[in-house]
């Protein structure tokens, strides 16, 4: 499996965290301590091993555990390592916020983190390249993603002759996969997010068993569908409400639109017929 991370040239705390990690095979409960580690990786460096186990849900020990997997002697040896190679200032206290303004603030962090992501544009671009090719392009989204990947298939089919959308599962849809690889499907665009249902890990390894490159979008270069991911596409949602929210992974679908758009040479040409049959029906009223 090839996945394509999420660090790119940029400086960022997030990035430096995220080539801490690399490398290295880590369980799924220290997956999830990285995980709460990149989004809030201005804090890290001033967390107690305490703090950062109550960030992830993880016991303390599971902290120390993580700790020496990454190579150091415990947790106080990691954070000072944090404080030594990636000095980042401490984030102000959010404490004049209320909650609904603090989601909003948190929510403005993670299109942050995505803006320095990408500042490296190879792995969108590439991402771009593999669903333009395939025809047809089954497009992947279970349960909270359902959204997601609708909203990416209702774009991208004003430019893409031949989009499939996969959102809800049950037993049809492996058949389907099926269906897209002998009509010439070549690549499988999948959005997933928490709670990572296993029905989408489990689809994910069969489209690769039947040849398909998966590309994910997720919550996390280390969500459980990195394992089943060709080039894994990661962006933050936000934890502070009942709800997750998810508006890092919804731009990211967008900027994985224009960068398919710039692989179909008859991209424009399609959204301007749309255009003028749209005009003729009188579809829209503005």
């Amino acid at each position: 499996m090839s996945v394509d991370r999420n660090t790119s040239g940029t400086d960022s705390p997030a990035a430096r965290l995220q080539a801490l990690f690399e490398g290295h095979r880590l369980t799924p409960t220290q997956r999830r301590i990285a995980h709460s580690m990149v989004r809030r990786a201005a804090d890290v460096p001033f967390l107690s091993s305490v703090e950062l186990a109550e960030l992830a849900g993880v016991s303390q020990p599971s902290v120390t555990r993580f700790a020496v997997a990454l190579g150091f002697d415990g947790y106080p040896a990691l954070r000072r390592h944090l404080r030594e190679v990636a000095p980042v200032e401490q984030a102000p206290e959010a404490g004049s916020y209320n909650e609904y303004q603090q989601a909003v603030e948190a929510e403005i962090e993670n299109l942050r983190h995505l803006a320095e992501v990408l500042a490296d544009p190879r792995p969108v671009q590439r991402a771009g390249r593999l669903i333009a090719a395939s025809r047809p392009l089954p497009v992947l989204g279970l349960r909270a993603a359902a959204a997601q990947a609708y909203g990416f298939a209702y774009f991208a089919a004003k430019v893409h002759p031949d989009v499939r959308l996969l959102h809800e599962g049950g037993t049809m849809i492996q058949d389907r996969i099926d269906a897209a690889v002998r009509a010439g499907a070549t690549a499988l665009l999948c959005f997933a997010l928490p709670r990572h249902p296993r029905e989408v890990v489990d689809t994910l390894a069969y489209a690769k068993e039947a040849g398909l490159t998966v590309v994910t979008v997720a919550d996390s270069a280390f969500a459980p569908v990195a394992k089943v991911s060709d080039l894994l596409l990661p962006a933050a949602v936000g934890t502070g409400l009942a709800f997750d929210t998810a508006c890092a992974p919804m731009l990211l679908g967008r900027v994985l639109l224009e960068a398919m758009c710039d692989d179909l040479p008859d991209a424009q040409a399609r959204l301007e017929e749309f255009d003028a049959r749209a005009a003729a029906r009188g579809l829209f009223v503005d």
